[in-house]
């Protein structure tokens, strides 16, 4: 059995920052005399099955390996269906959540006798589902907040919308135009692919236009 630490670092938007808790996960694994032997880093929404680095992590993996986050919610803001499905792929792999806010899963660090270990799963898995149905509450709170202060900030004539970072959607704009896979530019920019297939859509959007106005 394998008993490899691999370090699970997400964030939402492109303009937070994914490793923000690297250095703490490196300082806790130190602490249980352990050394992180990979780092897998996305800017992904924890509300979505559509994380890349996730399951490239768990496609690596293998039975007894530990997935080392700072929060249960880096790993799940998912509806109870979906938790459910990732939960059953991490399981069928043998591989172990690690989360610095869920004590009770710090043993899995290390190896233990099998009654020891068979506890401690069933432990962690109980707290593990508990973590993940109030962090899919905190952000379906949030979004609702959102929604509303919106709906108040359109009535009031307040509300402008997100801000674009008009000079990544150039670059990326120019990559896609060279030819750049995704990979590559999300490489390069440093930006997640639902931005790049943003941009993608709004130049495949204007080219339609000019077509149809005759300018191409």
């Amino acid at each position: 059995m394998s008993n490899r630490i691999y370090g699970y670092l997400r964030a939402s938007t492109d303009e937070q920052d994914a490793s923000r808790a690297k250095e703490q996960l490196i300082e806790f694994a130190q602490s249980q005399g352990q050394q992180i032997a990979g780092w897998f880093v996305e800017n992904e929404s924890g509300a979505s099955l559509k994380r890349p680095e996730l399951f490239r992590l768990l496609d690596i993996a293998q039975q007894g390996d530990c997935l080392l986050v700072e929060q249960v919610d880096r790993i799940s803001r998912l509806n109870g269906e979906d938790w459910e499905s990732l939960k059953a792929i991490i399981k069928a792999k043998g591989v172990r959540i690690v989360a610095l806010d869920l004590p009770t899963s710090h043993q899995l660090m290390t190896t233990g006798d099998e009654f020891t270990s068979r506890m401690l799963d069933a432990l962690n898995s109980m707290m593990l589902d508990m973590l993940a149905a109030i962090a899919r509450k905190d952000y379906t709170d949030r979004r609702r907040r959102q929604a509303q202060g919106i709906t108040k900030a359109k009535a009031e004539g307040r509300y402008k919308g997100r801000p674009i970072d008009a000079a990544l959607h150039e670059k990326i704009q120019l990559a896609l135009s060279a030819g750049w896979s995704y990979s590559k530019i999300e490489d390069m920019y440093k930006c997640s692919r639902a931005t790049i297939a943003k941009v993608a859509k709004v130049a495949k959007v204007a080219k339609v236009a000019k077509v149809a106005k005759g300018e191409l």
